[in-house]
C-alpha cells in the first residue's frame, strides 16, 4: 500500500463528504434500530415475528451482501455502488411502510435489505481506501456516523411521544432518502488497478486463518448486541419509560462510542488487544443488563457501549487494514459482514425465542457470545502478531 502525494484540500474534501455520508447512513440506523421494532409491534406483529423480521438484514449479509461487494470491487465502482444502494434503500423502506401483514412486511423488508446491508461494508471499504490514499485516521471519520446516530435516535424518540408509533416508519424512510441525496456528493477515488500487478485472489482470504479469526471473533462480539438491538426499546417501553428516555439511553451508549472513535488515533494497545477488551466488556455489560437494573444503573451500563461496540470496531478495522490488501478491501469487508450476518441473524432468531419465554434472561446468551469472541481473538494472538502490517497509515 503506497501513499500518494495529494493536496490538503483534496484530502479535506474527501473527509468532509465521507463524514456527511457516514452521518446520513448511521442517522438512518439511529431511527431504525431503536424504533423499527416499536413500529412492528404497533402494526400488530408479535414477538416471534419481530425476531424473524429483524433478523433479515443479518441474513442478507451472508447471501446478497458478498455478491454486491464483490461486484462493486470487480467493477472498481465503490462510489457508484453506494449511490445505487442508497436510493434503493430509500425506496424500499417507503414500500415497507405500506404493509401491515407480517409475511408481506418480511418479503418487502428482505428485498430492501439485500441492497441496504451492503452499504456499511462498502462505506468502510471506501473509507479505508481513502485512509490509505490520503493518510487519514478511520476513527475520527467514523465518529460522525455515531454522532448522527444519536441525533436520529433523539429525534425519533421525541416523535414517539408526538405521533402514533404506526407512523414511525415514515421517519425512518425520510432518513434513508436523505442518505440517498448525500451519496451523490461522495468524492471519486483512483481505481487501484496497479495493485493487480501483484495478484492476490480474494478467495485466498478465506484460507488465511488469521483473517478468519478476526472476522469470527468480531462477529461474535458484535453479534452479542442482537438482543439489545431488537428488544431493549420494547422492554423499556413496557417498563413505562418515555420515548425520550429510551432515546437518551441509546444516545448515552453512542456518545461513549464517539469518544472512543475520537481518541482512537492515540491508542497504543494493539488492535488484537482492543478486540479482546471489547469482548470482555460485553460479558460484564450483558450480565448486568440481565438483572433488570434501574434507569440509573442502565445509564451507566449504556456507557460501556463505547467498549463493547466502539473498541471492538476500532480494533477490527485496524486488523483489517493490516491483514487485507487494499485492492480486495471491499471483498474482505464483505466476508466480515457475511460472517457477522450469520452470527447476528442466528442470535436474533434465538433471542426472539428466548425473550418470549425468559425475558431479560436472553442477555445470558449474549454474554456467552461476547466471551467466545474474546477467547477466539486471544487464542489467535500469536498468528496475528506474526503478520506484518501493510502500511503505517492504517489510521486505526
Amino acid at each position: 500500500m503506497q501513499l500518494a502525494t495529494v493536496s490538503h484540500g483534496t484530502s479535506k474534501r474527501f473527509a468532509v463528504r465521507l463524514a456527511l455520508f457516514y452521518g446520513a447512513l448511521f442517522g438512518l440506523g439511529g431511527t431504525h434500530l431503536p424504533f423499527f421494532p416499536v413500529w412492528l409491534k404497533a402494526v400488530g406483529v408479535d414477538a416471534s415475528w419481530i425476531g424473524v423480521i429483524t433478523a433479515v438484514p443479518s441474513l442478507t449479509r451472508f447471501t446478497a451482501l458478498p455478491f454486491v461487494t464483490g461486484l462493486a470491487e470487480r467493477r472498481y465502482s465503490l462510489r457508484a455502488a453506494l449511490i445505487v444502494t442508497a436510493f434503493a434503500t430509500a425506496i424500499g423502506l417507503a414500500a415497507v411502510g405500506t404493509q401491515q401483514r407480517p409475511v408481506l412486511i418480511f418479503l418487502v423488508y428482505a428485498a430492501t435489505a439485500c441492497l441496504w446491508t451492503p452499504m456499511v461494508p462498502l462505506t468502510d471499504a471506501y473509507a479505508l481506501r481513502g485512509v490509505a490514499r490520503y493518510g487519514l485516521n478511520y476513527g475520527p471519520l467514523r465518529l460522525w456516523g455515531s454522532a448522527a446516530f444519536v441525533v436520529g435516535a433523539l429525534i425519533c424518540g421525541l416523535l414517539v411521544d408526538l405521533i402514533a408509533p404506526r407512523h414511525l416508519i415514515w421517519v425512518i424512510a425520510a432518513m434513508a432518502a436523505l442518505g440517498a441525496l448525500v451519496s451523490l456528493g461522495l468524492q471519486r477515488l483512483d481505481n487501484p488497478r496497479t495493485a493487480l500487478a501483484t495478484p492476490h485472489r480474494a478467495g485466498a482470504l478465506l484460507r488465511d486463518r488469521g483473517f478468519l479469526a478476526i472476522i469470527f471473533a468480531a462477529a461474535l462480539i458484535q453479534g452479542s448486541h442482537a438482543a439489545y438491538y431488537t428488544f431493549s426499546s420494547i422492554t423499556w417501553q413496557a417498563a413505562g419509560l418515555s420515548g425520550l428516555t429510551i432515546s437518551a439511553l441509546w444516545a448515552l451508549g453512542v456518545l461513549a462510542e464517539i469518544v472512543v472513535f475520537a481518541l482512537s488515533p492515540r491508542f497504543t494497545l494493539s488492535p488484537m488487544v482492543l478486540v479482546v477488551i471489547g469482548g470482555l466488556s460485553g460479558v460484564a455489560r450483558w450480565l448486568i443488563t440481565a438483572q433488570e437494573p434501574s434507569v440509573a444503573v442502565l445509564a451507566v451500563v449504556q456507557l460501556t457501549h463505547g467498549l463493547t461496540y466502539g473498541i471492538t470496531q476500532v480494533g477490527t478495522m485496524g486488523l483489517m487494514v493490516r491483514h487485507v490488501p487494499v485492492h480486495v478491501m471491499a471483498r474482505g469487508q464483505g466476508y466480515y459482514a457475511a460472517c457477522g450476518g450469520i452470527v447476528t441473524s442466528s442470535a436474533s432468531i434465538l433471542s426472539g425465542a428466548v425473550y418470549a419465554r425468559h425475558g431479560q434472561g436472553v442477555y445470558y446468551v449474549m454474554a456467552a457470545m461476547a466471551l467466545s469472541g474474546a477467547l477466539v481473538m486471544w487464542l489467535a494472538r500469536r498468528r496475528l502478531a506474526d503478520h506484518h502490517p501493510q502500511s503505517a497509515a492504517s489510521g486505526g
